[in-house]
């Protein structure tokens, strides 16, 4: 766990910094109840992620894909932000320079109350259609039909996800290498720093302070590296 030596010094960071750039992965939703994107899954339990979660997959069987996509949104549903997504809130209040980069597609900064968000994975709680530009925001637990119709031009909606094999979104993923190389310093929380080209984005920064429960490949690099959970150090952070 961190010293209260390992939480000055990060404090000291946070205030000398005019700007903020805080980077997220599945282990600040972990501690709302919410599964690793590998980690077992009930219903799911014989089916691997991987295997759904990509373009190939849901060509050849978007009603599972489908059924796989609703059953995680029941259960972000059922989850609340925590005590770490409400901590980003207070800091993002802090910096008038403040951007969230997230890797996670479960919503919960937006529901803390977050509001400068880069998303570089995508939204669950977003729809596109797969045959024309048609989108739009999606809290829809269940369907009349799977997969969903597009209402402009009949083709199956899809998920608002980045899947294997597919690009990260070219504005978005942008303004995200933009904002980091920009500023004094990155917080870099529950992230196992092993996903790229997200974790790339470590490389670029000026500055950086790392939030984990367990030791990353950039540990030994950053300027701090706080041992524990979002939950428990972001708030003695704040």
């Amino acid at each position: 766990m961190a010293s209260e030596l390992e939480l000055a010094a990060a404090r000291r960071l946070l205030a000398a910094a005019g700007s903020l750039v805080v980077l997220t992965g599945a282990g600040i939703s972990a501690e709302s109840g919410i599964p690793t994107f590998r980690g077992p899954g009930g219903l799911w339990r014989n089916f691997r992620p991987e295997a759904l979660a990509t373009p190939e997959a849901f060509a050849r069987d978007p009603l599972t894909v489908w059924e796989w996509y609703l059953w995680r949104r029941g259960l972000i549903d059922a989850a609340e932000p925590n005590a770490g997504h409400r901590a980003l809130v207070t800091l993002e209040q802090r910096y008038e320079r403040f951007t969230l980069i997230t890797q996670n597609v479960d919503g919960l900064h937006d529901r803390a109350g977050s509001r400068r968000i880069l998303k570089v994975h995508g939204d669950l709680w977003h729809t596109r259609c797969t045959g024309c530009a048609y989108q739009r925001k999606d809290r829809a637990l269940a369907y009349p039909a799977l997969p969903p119709p597009c209402p402009e031009c009949g083709a199956p909606l899809r998920p608002g996800v980045v899947w294997f094999g597919e690009s990260l979104p070219r504005i978005v993923w942008a303004e995200a290498e933009r904002a980091v190389a920009q500023a004094d310093l990155l917080l870099v929380v529950g992230t196992s720093a092993q996903v790229y080209p997200a974790a790339g984005l470590i490389d670029l920064a000026r500055c950086a302070i790392e939030v984990n429960p367990a030791a990353t490949p950039f540990s030994s690099r950053v300027a701090v590296a706080l041992a524990g959970g979002a939950g428990e150090i972001l708030p003695a952070l704040v």
